[in-house]
């Protein structure tokens, strides 16, 4: 990312293409996505948030979340000797020797640590969330804030660090705490940039719980703006989404902002 900068997603936001069904780095955007033995009839193309929380019809509730996890362990495997491969092959291109004592081992540890870097593409939010979602009668806000976030800037290569703020308005279903760290921990462990990232968290929340709102902040730091480019030390950069209440009362919205600020 070259800039740093406050972005505000609105439930009004279009999709990128005329294509309502295509896939946004393993998160549909766009048609909902029918579960295996449904109606087969086709849904109007349906943004998240575009009706007020518990208002929307159950079938216009994407279902992104139920996706299939794009990377299995049993991928990692097979593909861990050719990432291998391919970082000898920059070692030379930087000019090293991969046959030094220091370098002899590190092709396969950068390998395996990429492939932990990007372990959200194993994971699916329905094996998170399935056991983990509770029918509760509170309609008060729910925050969780400062969740540590690190993930990798599908630029430059290079880490992406900082801290999601999640607040979420319950509809008679309330979410395990820990699951919001775990919905982060998926969607940033992946090639990304942040501006898709907070709206994947929140997009996630509101299709599994079907909350009257959801807000999501992340602030971060872009190792691309620090380490190289303009190479500002103490920029940071902010993003946010707003769905259902959060986007449409002014009262609610500020009254997240000011809790994940106190």
């Amino acid at each position: 990312m070259e800039h740093s900068k406050q972005t505000q997603y609105t439930s009004n936001e279009k999709t990128d293409s005329g294509d309502s069904g295509s896939v946004l780095n393993g998160h549909f955007d766009g048609m909902v996505k029918r579960p295996a033995g449904g109606t087969g009839r086709a849904a109007a193309p349906q943004p998240p948030g575009a009706e007020s929380g518990s208002h929307r019809p159950a079938a216009s509730v994407m279902e992104s979340w139920r996706e299939e996890r794009t990377r299995s362990v049993e991928d990692n495997e097979m593909s861990l000797p050719s990432l291998a491969a391919a970082y000898t092959t920059i070692l030379r291109g930087l000019g090293e020797d991969p046959q030094r004592q220091g370098l002899l081992k590190t092709p396969w540890r950068a390998a395996t640590a990429m492939q932990f870097f990007t372990k959200g593409y194993q994971e699916k939010i329905i094996d998170v969330l399935n056991d983990a979602i509770f029918d509760e009668d509170h309609d008060e806000m729910v925050i969780v804030k400062d969740i540590d976030m690190f993930s990798m800037c599908e630029h430059h290569l290079v880490p992406i660090f900082g801290r999601v703020h999640i607040g979420y308005l319950p509809n008679k279903r309330v979410l395990g705490l820990s699951k919001l760290a775990r919905i982060v921990e998926i969607y940033s462990r992946r090639l990304q940039v942040q501006e898709r990232l907070t709206k994947q968290i929140a997009v996630a929340i509101t299709e599994a719980l079907q909350p009257t709102g959801v807000g999501v902040v992340i602030e971060a730091t872009h190792m691309c703006m620090v380490m190289r480019g303009v190479q500002k030390m103490n920029s940071k950069t902010v993003t946010s989404t707003m769905l259902g209440v959060f986007r449409e009362d002014p009262k609610t919205r500020d009254e997240f902002l000011t809790l994940i600020r106190s």
